[in-house]
């Protein structure tokens, strides 16, 4: 075995892959340093336990899943964000089976501040991210938004439109495209 990772990205692409291929269990400390193809000590200058890497993972898959559209345009249309991550949606759940679902499960049902942390920052930074998409679609009408329904509480409606969908692996952005439309337009 060699002594050291090449790097903290290729060990989070080694635990997609453990995941991707045999399931939540298969991601262990030992099971992605034989990935690597390094010793178990070197795992550890970069993660110091398994709950470490197993948060660093799912972090990784969240990127992976919902970072970056190659048109920036999509982020400044609403309607092209929502088809947009509708597609990303369905992308996540065929190469990351069942992810969300566990995800969420394991991390809410252990004591784990950590996962849960992270997973909370993922999502306020897609809510702002929504947030920033309806500041900067022109085709908005001036008097969308209201004291009691603001764009920040509407990026939230959507948010939790967009998780539910995924829970349901329901992949058809219609429905909320249609509500967008009628609220905002």
């Amino acid at each position: 075995m060699s002594p050291t990772v090449t790097s903290k990205q290729e060990i989070l692409k080694k635990s997609r892959e453990l995941l991707q291929q045999q399931g939540w269990s298969a991601v262990t400390i030992r099971s992605v340093a034989a990935a690597c193809r390094v010793s178990v000590g070197s795992l550890y200058n970069y993660f110091d336990s398994k709950e470490a890497l197993m948060a660093a993972t799912v972090e990784s898959i969240w990127c992976d899943i919902f970072h970056g559209a190659e048109d920036v345009a999509t982020f400044q249309d609403t309607l092209a964000c929502i088809a947009w991550l509708y597609s990303r949606m369905e992308y996540g759940c065929t190469a990351y089976p069942g992810f969300l679902t566990l995800h969420s499960i394991a991390f809410l049902q252990q004591d784990k501040a950590d996962g849960k942390q992270r997973m909370q920052q993922i999502w306020q930074h897609m809510v702002a991210g929504f947030c920033s998409v309806l500041s900067h679609d022109p085709r908005i009408r001036p008097d969308a938004f209201t004291p009691l329904c603001t764009a920040e509480a509407f990026a939230d409606l959507l948010f939790s439109l967009l998780l539910a969908a995924f829970l349901r692996q329901d992949y058809d952005p219609a429905p909320t495209l249609e509500l967008v439309r009628r609220a905002l337009y």
